[in-house]
């Protein structure tokens, strides 16, 4: 039966009525028109769905709306502020970490999560928190090298 929610969405409030065991990431991308987290798997295991939930990487196909309900969301459209790339993104472009694109969204948003807990992560670090996120095309070493990038981005900004 379905349920009003209140979701926070990119510093929105936004209002949807949906079963409470629906996907977060069909709510956002068939009821919100928010399409840049893309269905991957739908199993949690490719991370094209990442968004982030009160500043930490979820899967948002394994993620129940209610269970969002009332916790801060972000998604890829949410990361530019003031027409400036968020550091990033800004570190992807550089590094031409993407090529089709369909995981960047994903990878954006787990580097965003790692770079909030960690400013400056080690190779280790780097690898386990983008280790769910699956890029097709192989665009990882430019992927990593986006990620030293975007740290140095980012305190360079801090300054």
């Amino acid at each position: 039966m379905p349920r009003a929610f209140e979701l926070k969405i990119n510093g929105a409030s936004r209002q949807v009525e949906t079963d409470p065991r629906r996907s977060l990431l069909s709510v956002l991308r068939d009821d919100l028109d928010l399409t840049g987290s893309k269905y991957g798997c739908g199993e949690g295991e490719c991370g094209a769905c990442t968004v982030l939930l009160d500043g930490r990487a979820a899967r948002s196909c394994q993620v129940a709306v209610e269970a969002a309900a009332g916790r801060e969301i972000t998604t890829i459209e949410g990361l530019a502020k003031d027409s400036k790339l968020h550091p990033v993104q800004q570190a992807f472009l550089e590094a031409g970490a993407m090529q089709c694109g369909y995981c960047t969204p994903g990878m954006v948003l787990a580097v965003v999560a790692l770079l909030g807990q960690k400013p400056k992560p080690d190779e280790a670090e780097v690898a386990r928190a983008l280790q769910g996120n699956l890029c097709r095309c192989g665009t990882y070493p430019r992927i990593l090298a986006a990620v030293r990038l975007a740290a140095g981005i980012a305190e360079e900004r801090k300054r």
